[in-house]
């Protein structure tokens, strides 16, 4: 059988005398795919992530929310233990989520309506959902 190639078909492979081969890492990453859209695949993942939204206190719990800042601000210079939820707003896109902090409060700041725990933790009051620790146990 006598093909169009059969000349050439058993040479040895031409190696450049001027260029030397590329390196094949480089070969690879010619092959390696590519994001079309840039950002894309963040937007997605951004777009998926849940929020929560906030909720809004009843009179009687804001009542109840306040009489335990005000027994917690006669209760300063104790240094009580509490644990609060809080809802933190979300920096990119609306709405936020709850979490529980624990601490020692050093520092509530009636005018700012700041409460600072003593591992620097600033919270505004405005945030929080429910306070505990053992200086309520008085109330219940």
């Amino acid at each position: 059988m006598t093909g169009k190639y059969d000349a050439i078909l058993h040479l040895p492979h031409h190696v450049s005398k001027k260029h030397p081969p590329m390196p094949m890492a480089d070969r690879a990453a010619q092959f390696a795919p590519f994001a079309a859209l840039t950002g894309y695949d963040a937007a997605i993942r951004e777009n998926a992530r849940l929020t929560q939204e906030r909720i809004d206190p009843a009179e009687a719990e804001l009542a109840a929310l306040d009489r335990r800042f005000r027994l917690l601000q006669e209760h300063l210079e104790e240094q009580p233990e509490v644990r609060l939820t809080r809802f933190r707003p979300d920096e990119r896109k609306s709405g936020g989520a709850y979490e529980t902090v624990s601490g020692i409060v050093k520092q509530i700041d009636s005018i700012a309506r700041r409460i600072r725990l003593l591992d620097g933790t600033d919270i505004p009051m405005d945030d929080v959902l429910t306070l505990d620790g053992a200086l309520f146990d008085v109330l219940d």
